[in-house]
This record gives C-alpha cells, sequence and structure tokens, in this order.
C-alpha cells in the first residue's frame, strides 16, 4: 500500500484528485463543442506504467467493489470494477473503474487518463458511431479539433466474449481523454454471458 501513496495513485488520493480531472474533462467537452451533462459517465479509467503497481491497485480498488471483468485486450488484462457505491462528481454518476494493465506504451503521466460516456444508439461500427455523433452531437467541432491540438482515435475494442459491439471515438488534449460509445460497459460485460 505505501508504494501506491508514494506514487500518488492510492485510491484516497485518487479520489482526493478526481473534482480536478472531472473540471478537465468538462473543459476538454467545451472544446469539443459538446455538452455531456445529459449522458451517463459510464466508467472512469487510469493509467499507470508499472506491473506492480496496477496489481496493488487492483486489489487496493477492489474494497470500494467489486470485480465485474478481468479481460484481455489488445494483448494485456483489462479489470473493471463496479463501485459498490458510484462516484457522485461534477453532476455524473460513474459506476465503474477501469484498469488497464501497463502495455508497452509508456504515459507521461499515471493516474485518472480518461472517462467514457454512452451515448446511446444501436450501430455496430466506427463509421455509424461517427454518423450517430454527428446526428445527437451536431455542435461537435470535427473540423476543428486538429487546431485545437485534439487528436480523434476511432476504435473497436472487444474482449474474447463479447457479443455486443461498442465501437468508440476518442478524444485526447494532453493527458485528459473522452471516449464517446454507443453502450455502456456493463452492457458489454453482460453480453458476455449471454
Amino acid at each position: 500500500m505505501q508504494k501506491l501513496f508514494d506514487a500518488g495513485l492510492h485510491p484516497e488520493q485518487m479520489l482526493a484528485q478526481l473534482p480536478a480531472f472531472m473540471r478537465k474533462i468538462s473543459d476538454l467537452s467545451l472544446a469539443l463543442g459538446i455538452d455531456l451533462s445529459p449522458y451517463q459517465a459510464d466508467h472512469i479509467a487510469l493509467r499507470v506504467n508499472d506491473a506492480e503497481l496496477a496489481k496493488a491497485l487492483h486489489q487496493a480498488w477492489l474494497a470500494y467493489g467489486e470485480e465485474w471483468s478481468n479481460n484481455e485486450i489488445n494483448g494485456r488484462p483489462i479489470v473493471v470494477i463496479g463501485f459498490a457505491k458510484p462516484l457522485e462528481v461534477a453532476g455524473w454518476t460513474i459506476e465503474a473503474l477501469e484498469l488497464p494493465y501497463p502495455s508497452d506504451k509508456v504515459y507521461p503521466q499515471q493516474g485518472w487518463e480518461h472517462v467514457e460516456f454512452v451515448i446511446p444508439s444501436s450501430v455496430s461500427t466506427t463509421d455509424e458511431l461517427k454518423a450517430s455523433l454527428d446526428q445527437q452531437l451536431p455542435s461537435l467541432a470535427w473540423d476543428a479539433l486538429t487546431e485545437q491540438g485534439i487528436k480523434v482515435k476511432a476504435s473497436s475494442p472487444s474482449g474474447e466474449h463479447e457479443r455486443l459491439a461498442n465501437p468508440t471515438y476518442a478524444f485526447k488534449q494532453g493527458n485528459i481523454c473522452i471516449k464517446l460509445h454507443p453502450c455502456s460497459l456493463k452492457a458489454v460485460i453482460d453480453s458476455e454471458s449471454e
């Protein structure tokens, strides 16, 4: 546990940092030209560069909820912990934590990294998701993003047994990222047992 405190990553420290992180998420949504307040802040994710820290975090966060999933996605374990008491912050209720174990990529900053929001639709590809986002979030300023230093990435991550497609658009500026997808993580995990 001391290792987590020393790294500033103990859950108590992370929860104390959450309001400031969510202000940055709100600032990024403003830069995107969208209002995410009506949408579900599905889950929050953190990043670490050290496997031992990831293991310690995995165990420490289990005190705050139960493990919903531990799947190999894109060659590394990604753990999802559903909070026993959802996090209430900045008007959103966040029901889960995503903890990816480290890959070859080294993050410049360890800690909170992104929040994923559900923009509900029945799409199954990134092209369909873009069309849906254009319809539901018409103010999304796609053309101006590069000028603002916002990187956009489309992906279709999936676990081995998932039956529900959940294409994703990520919008990243510096160390802050917003991801938009059509289904909640809980729904995707539940699809594994169908």
